[in-house]
């Protein structure tokens, strides 16, 4: 039977919406906080970097629900992220997966409080052995790691930085490089490499699927930089055009739409190169990186 990509990436964003409609059970006060929390995290999304992490593992081993709770932690992360991306001292959005924004419904600050509630509560499950599983400390220590790195300043956090310090400036294409590479591609990368590190991957095979999470992350944001400008708003979920509006760093700034477009599919088809030793077990990171090539939102 021929793999279907579609199928698998529904299956595994419905384990960890399951997962995740539960995972504040017994924290209710204060209530505002947990409901600002629940309504960004179960607001939608393609749930592409658990989904991510789930395949990378199951290059290696055979069920990516052995993993559940750390996909779930990323997913927290990077829906912390969206919230105070979304804030009015950042980019100021009032959509987001077609929904108003987590400050438009409970107000900055409590918004702000989501998105701290949200990254301190993924770093307690990763080390909640009742909720993750029985992972020896030392691949725990590895994920957290990982995780902080990607996701602090010499990562997310430094990108989205670079990204606001940039905005109304005349930049380069090393500035736009960084910026894609930290903002976007180091949560992505950091999510293949987190699935392959609980498998025991040897140090080539992690090597080889850092450099597809990397390419396929900064092909990622090239590509939302794309829709930012042909997209609609209706098809995106949040407000076409926003980057042109706040002068932000991107590709097709920087160097044009047709440039832009053949940046991204160069980075898709190294992804897929880097993959090829791993053969038919890496079938659905291959076909995964295709669909960020093609999405429309």
């Amino acid at each position: 039977m021929d793999f279907d990509i579609s199928t698998y990436l529904r299956e595994r964003k419905a384990w960890v919406d399951d997962a995740l409609a539960g995972i504040f059970e017994g924290l209710s006060r204060p209530r505002p906080l947990f409901d600002a929390m629940s309504y960004s995290l179960t607001a939608g999304g393609k749930r592409i970097r658990p989904a991510l992490m789930m395949a990378a593992y199951e290059i290696f081993r055979e069920d990516g629900r052995d993993i559940i709770g750390f996909a779930c932690a990323m997913e927290m992360v990077h829906t912390y992220s969206l919230i105070h991306d979304d804030l009015p001292a950042m980019d100021d959005d009032d959509l987001r997966r077609g929904k108003p924004t987590c400050h438009k419904v409970f107000g900055d600050a409590m918004a702000i409080l989501a998105g701290d509630g949200l990254l301190t509560e993924a770093f307690s499950l990763i080390t909640n052995t009742d909720k993750t599983g029985n992972w020896p400390a030392e691949v725990r220590l590895g994920v957290v790691h990982e995780l902080a790195t990607a996701a602090g300043a010499a990562g997310m956090v430094g990108g989205q930085a670079m990204d606001i310090l940039s905005e109304h400036r005349e930049v380069d294409l090393d500035t736009v490089r960084f910026i894609h590479t930290h903002k976007t591609a180091a949560l992505i990368r950091a999510s293949v490499r987190i699935g392959a590190m609980l498998t025991g991957a040897d140090s080539e095979d992690l090597s080889r699927l850092s450099r597809y999470g990397e390419a396929i992350g900064i092909a990622f944001q090239i590509v939302d930089d794309i829709l930012d400008v042909e997209g609609s708003t209706d098809t995106l979920g949040k407000a076409a055009g926003a980057d042109g509006k706040l002068e932000k760093a991107t590709y097709p700034a920087v160097a044009g739409l047709t440039r832009a477009k053949e940046k991204a599919q160069a980075y898709i088809t190294s992804a897929r190169e880097t993959l090829q030793p791993f053969g038919s077990r890496a079938e659905s990171l291959q076909q995964i990186a295709d669909l960020i090539l093609k999405r429309n939102n």
